[in-house]
């Protein structure tokens, strides 16, 4: 069991629907949080929204090499890390240019790997990290190549610091939600999606993770959130 009432978690991707979500529910169990989005704008609506409980923000583009470190010195010694942070593309690998390819590894997987190496003498024995990756890191999708590849590396990367870190008593919980109703399709950085079943509730999905860090889960397949 993980006490979240007043730990203090850093949660990055706070600008997007389910970081903000997941924020708003780890304070509501009582925890304080500093929040990391790409957003200015967004980041002081939701820390107002949130008032008291918000340690700080940080600003931050996760496609800048020195974004990590920028988080890591402003945000302090935390109890637990959400990674919320991710884009997604669309296409055949035929039509997937360098820069989008680029992007997709930076935001979803890099730029997580060098946050963890930034934060780790900032976490606190028996902590808890939380990588959200997707289904299709469990089922890659036609069209979906590249961010497959990069949501399935961010679960094996989770895999390989589990077995790095467990000795400080710091866990990690590898997150893998079916198609949420986010909008980050609608947001994706090359494409279109293709028509997709409705998508999992936030709320729902956000809850689900929510209850894992209480409950002391590592492994959230997509079957976690049917």
């Amino acid at each position: 069991m993980t006490t979240i009432s007043g730990s203090h978690f850093l949660v990055i991707g706070a600008t997007g629907v389910l970081g903000a979500v997941v924020a708003r529910q780890l304070v509501g169990a009582g925890a304080q949080v500093t929040l990391s989005g790409r957003s200015t704008d967004v980041l002081d609506r939701l820390a107002a929204e949130l008032g008291s409980s918000v340690i700080g923000t940080v600003s931050a583009d996760l496609t800048h090499p020195g974004a990590p470190d920028e988080i890591a010195q402003a945000c302090g010694d935390i109890d637990g890390l959400v990674y919320a942070a991710g884009v997604v593309a669309f296409g055949p690998v035929t039509e997937l240019d360098d820069e989008t390819l680029d992007e997709l590894l930076l935001v979803n997987v890099l730029a997580y790997i060098r946050l963890i190496r930034a934060v780790s003498p900032q976490l606190r024995r028996d902590s808890t990290v939380v990588q959200i990756s997707a289904v299709v890191a469990e089922s890659p999708t036609a069209g979906m190549a590249a961010y497959s590849a990069s949501k399935a590396a961010l679960s094996a990367f989770g895999k390989a610091l589990t077995l790095e870190v467990r000795r400080q008593g710091i866990r990690v919980v590898d997150v893998r939600p079916p198609h949420t109703e986010t909008g980050l399709v609608n947001r994706a950085i090359a494409g279109s999606a293709p028509r997709l079943p409705q998508g999992k509730d936030p709320e729902a999905v956000a809850a689900r993770i929510v209850r894992a860090i209480a409950d002391g889960e590592k492994d959230l397949p997509a079957s976690e959130f049917s």
